[in-house]
C-alpha cells in the first residue's frame, strides 16, 4: 500500500480545530499517520455493519473477478467516520491488487494527478479522499482517464502547441467524500457503483469494540463495549478511540479490565455523557439557551460567545446535535429544542417547544 496523501495549509488548519476532540469523526494526527492501522478489517467478512453496501459489493468484486476485468469506479459517501478508507482497502484486497492513497486537496495541480496516474499498474486501486475538493482542472484531466483510461496533455503555448494522447493502464478509482452534493455533476456521472455509508447501531460498534479490544489485547466485557457505544455517535472511529481511551483509564483504576463501571467512570473522566456530547457540545447549547434564550442566534455571534470558528461550529459541532434533534437551522438564526433543554436538565421557555417556533 502506498500513501500519497499530503496535508494542504487548509487540512492542517482544518485539523488544528478538532485534533483535541476526542468525539471528533475525522482523523488524528495519530491515526492519520497509521496507513496500515491493525484494527482496519482486510476482508469483507471481517467488516462489521454496512450490510447492504457489503452484499452489493461483494457481487460487483465477484462479477469483476470472473470477467477478468477491473471494478468499476466506486464512489463512497456519507459522514467521516464510517469506514471508507477501510472499504477502499478492502476492495483492493479482494480484487489481490495493489492501492494507492491521495486525497483530493493534495493534488494541486494536473501535473501530480499525471504523475499518480502513469504509475498505476494494470487493475490497481486509486483511492482519493475527499474527491469533491479536487480543483476544476484537476477533474478535466480525470474525465478521459475514468472513462477512456487515457491522458490528453497539451505542451507548449501557441505554434509551438502539441497535444499528446497518453494510454494508462485499467484501474479502479474509488472517490470518498463527506459532501456528495459538492461533487460536480460530470465527475459524479462517471462513477459505476455509489454505495452511502450509514451511521452504526450501538449493538454493531460493540461488535467493532469487542473485535479491537481482541486485537489490541485488551480485556473487555460485552456490557463494558456496549457502554463505549453508545456513547460513540454511531461511528467506529470514534469508538475506538474512546477504547484506547478507556483502556488508560481501566489500567490504572480497576486492574486493566473493562466493565461497564470502570468504562462509565473513564468515560465521565473525558466528559463524554450517554449521547455522546462532550464539554465542548454542551457548552454550545448552554450558550445558545442561556444567553440568547434559546435562540434564533446567528453564526457569528454564537461563534464569538463561545470563542470558537464559524467554520468550526459548521463543519464539527452542528452535524451531530441536529442530527441527534438538538439543534435546528432555522433563516433568522440557530435554535436549540425542547430536547436539548430535556438534556441539559433546563426549563424550556413557556409558549413553545423550541426558538424555532417562537419566530412565528
Amino acid at each position: 500500500m502506498e500513501n500519497l496523501n499530503q496535508k494542504s495549509p487548509e487540512m492542517e488548519r482544518d485539523q488544528y480545530d478538532f485534533e483535541n476532540r476526542v468525539v471528533a469523526p475525522e482523523y488524528s494526527q495519530e491515526e492519520d499517520a497509521e496507513v496500515e492501522n491493525p484494527l482496519r478489517p482486510r476482508t469483507l467478512s471481517e467488516y462489521i455493519g454496512q450490510e447492504k453496501v457489503k452484499e452489493n459489493l461483494a457481487v460487483f468484486i465477484q462479477a469483476a473477478k470472473q470477467r477478468k476485468e477491473t471494478l468499476d469506479h466506486v464512489l463512497l459517501y456519507g459522514p467521516p467516520g464510517l469506514g471508507k478508507t477501510t472499504l477502499a482497502g478492502i476492495i483492493a484486497n479482494e480484487l489481490g491488487v495493489n492501492l494507492r492513497i491521495t486525497s483530493g486537496p493534495a493534488i494541486e495541480k494536473p501535473g501530480d494527478l499525471a504523475a499518480i496516474l502513469t504509475n498505476l499498474n494494470p487493475g490497481d486501486v486509486l483511492f482519493i479522499d475527499e474527491v469533491h475538493r479536487l480543483s476544476r482542472n484537476v477533474e478535466e484531466i480525470l474525465y478521459p482517464a475514468m472513462e477512456d483510461f487515457a491522458l490528453d496533455i497539451i505542451t507548449g503555448k501557441g505554434q509551438m502547441a502539441a497535444s499528446y494522447h497518453l494510454p494508462l493502464p485499467k484501474f479502479t478509482l474509488v472517490g470518498a467524500t463527506t459532501r456528495a452534493g459538492q461533487l460536480s455533476a460530470p465527475l459524479r456521472d462517471r462513477f459505476g457503483v455509489v454505495l452511502r455509508l450509514e451511521m452504526y447501531s450501538a449493538q454493531e460498534l460493540a461488535q467493532i469494540i469487542t473485535r479491537s479490544a481482541g486485537i489490541l489485547g485488551i480485556p473487555i466485557e460485552a456490557d463494558g463495549a456496549l457502554e463505549i457505544a453508545s456513547r460513540s455517535r454511531g461511528t467506529p472511529r470514534i469508538a475506538n478511540r474512546l477504547l484506547k481511551r478507556v483502556r488508560d483509564f481501566a489500567q490504572v483504576t480497576s486492574g486493566g479490565k473493562i466493565t461497564r463501571e470502570a468504562a462509565k467512570i473513564g468515560l465521565d473522566r473525558l466528559e463524554i455523557d450517554e449521547l455522546g456530547l462532550d464539554a465542548n457540545d454542551r457548552r454550545l447549547l448552554r450558550a445558545l439557551i442561556q444567553f440568547y434564550n434559546g435562540g434564533p442566534v446567528g453564526l457569528e455571534t454564537l461563534a464569538a460567545a463561545i470563542g470558537e470558528e464559524a467554520v468550526t461550529i459548521e463543519d464539527i459541532y452542528e452535524p451531530y446535535l441536529m442530527q441527534i434533534g438538538f439543534l435546528s437551522r432555522t433563516p433568522r438564526g440557530r435554535c436549540a429544542t425542547r430536547a436539548a433543554y430535556d438534556h441539559l436538565g433546563l426549563k424550556p421557555p413557556a409558549g413553545g417547544d423550541d426558538g424555532q417556533q417562537r419566530l412565528f
